[in-house]
């Protein structure tokens, strides 16, 4: 959420004439986050998100928008799209297209290291997302699937972007990815982005899940796997078990988890910490300009991925309680 598009106040005055949610009174630019351009609108009716979509196509925005909506209205804690006067609730600001939410109480955590009760609720909340987008009619491809990770390597070689240990290291990793099937895996609606800045609490209360704009989808392992990658790391660099045991038990009773998916478990982690280190490589060697950017670490992730390599055993050793009680959400 960085600021690419610069709007002015009377360019938004105008632009809100289309809503009912009163008079401008002030607005400010997000910096957190990378894609698209997200700015704080203040009313006289409250608080809202402005986004303008810097990349997204009108059919992905529909996804998105109507993702949001249904989420919403099956108590998964996301900001809901507000409609316009007519009843549209995708417009046009400054030539890109542009949508107002709901602003979502509370704030993303600002420590190092969330607790075992924000652990346990993003847990319970993913999996109830992903039993709320059971019947979700609308179709989306990962924007990087199982095949982006080889194609972001070969370019990145190309540009010499990387030193030769790290090319040794992505090469081992893609000949391993290579000999897993994760279409096997169970899939449905993911938010394929969840890491500790795009959720929103109040204490350990979970407020909002936010950023939507990579959902799709794709194997529900792979969501789990982006959560585990961020939100149960030790301080010392590795994985917590206490709180991956509390994540995955909290998920498990809202949608109990297969056999495969315990399988293809350090398979998926693995995958996940490459697919977030190639994409932070690249967004540090083709940064994209905004009047307000942010480019994440991608040192992080490999430091991630070459710990996961060397600890399958203790991967393989923490999973859910099977005598732990199991419940479906409906939402």
């Amino acid at each position: 959420m960085s600021v690419y598009t610069p709007v002015s106040e009377a360019e938004l005055s105008n632009f809100l004439c289309q809503y009912n949610i009163g008079e401008l009174i002030s607005h400010t630019g997000i910096s957190a986050g990378i894609e698209n351009t997200n700015y704080f609108v203040d009313t006289t009716q409250g608080r809202y998100i402005l986004t303008l979509f810097e990349h997204h196509t009108a059919e992905e925005l529909v996804y998105f928008l109507d993702l949001m909506s249904t989420l919403a209205d099956a108590s998964v804690p996301t900001a809901k799209p507000i409609s316009q006067r007519q009843g549209e609730i995708l417009a046009e600001l400054n030539g890109k297209p542009a949508a107002l939410v709901t602003c979502l109480k509370g704030s993303t955590l600002d420590k190092k290291q969330a607790s075992y009760a924000q652990c346990e609720a993003i847990g319970n909340a993913l999996a109830r997302m992903h039993v709320a987008g059971h019947d979700f009619p609308h179709q989306r491809e990962p924007d990087r699937g199982v095949s982006w990770p080889e194609l972001m390597g070969d370019e990145l070689v190309k540009h010499e972007a990387l030193a030769l240990d790290d090319e040794q290291l992505l090469k081992q990793e893609l000949e391993y990815q290579a000999t897993i099937n994760f279409e096997l895996l169970p899939s449905g609606v993911i938010h394929a982005d969840l890491f500790r800045d795009n959720a929103m609490f109040e204490g350990d209360e979970l407020s909002g899940i936010i950023d939507l704009y990579y959902a799709c989808n794709d194997a529900f392992l792979f969501d789990m796997a982006v959560v585990v990658n961020d939100w149960c790391w030790s301080l010392d660099g590795g994985i917590d078990k206490d709180r991956l045991s509390i994540f995955l038990n909290a998920y498990h009773q809202v949608r109990p988890l297969e056999n495969s998916e315990r399988e293809y478990w350090f398979a998926t982690l693995k995958a996940a910490a490459l697919r977030f280190w190639l994409s932070r490589l690249k967004d540090k060697f083709s940064p994209r300009e905004g009047e307000l950017t942010q480019v994440k670490d991608p040192d992080e992730f490999k430091a991630k991925l070459q710990y996961l390599v060397a600890s399958k055993e203790l991967i393989d050793s923490v999973w859910v309680d099977e005598m732990s009680e199991k419940r479906v959400c409906n939402g």
